[in-house]
């Protein structure tokens, strides 16, 4: 039984949140939530209560067991980006981009086969 959980507009660029992602694509829960909460990085906070929120969705939606779940996919979209502006020399504006990321993740309790 597939259950996910989205998490829209992270204010973190979807460039770093995919390197967390990829540690825990595929893993089992408790593996999945020991990585996340020793690694240093500062989206892997959001990505650990998201996780949290999809395995509760599993376990109080869909009766699943949290002991055999693992992470079937995760995805890191981009969200829309919030352009602001900075004063340079002569009168110039500089751009500064802040970008946002929309992320979806999957567990299921059936292995891959």
């Amino acid at each position: 039984m597939e259950t996910n959980a989205k998490l829209s507009m992270l204010r973190t660029s979807p460039r770093k949140v995919r390197l967390v992602a990829d540690a825990i694509r595929g893993k089992k829960i408790d593996e999945a939530i020991a990585i996340l909460n020793n690694t240093d990085k500062r989206s892997s906070e959001p990505v650990l209560k998201l996780l949290n929120s999809a395995i509760a969705n599993a376990v109080n939606n869909d009766g699943a067991e949290a002991d055999k779940l693992f992470v079937k996919t995760i995805l890191v979209n981009e969200g829309p980006t919030l352009k602001r502006f900075r004063p340079k020399d002569h009168g110039k504006a500089f751009e500064i981009l802040k970008r946002t990321s929309h992320i979806t993740i999957v567990v299921s309790d059936e292995f891959k086969k």
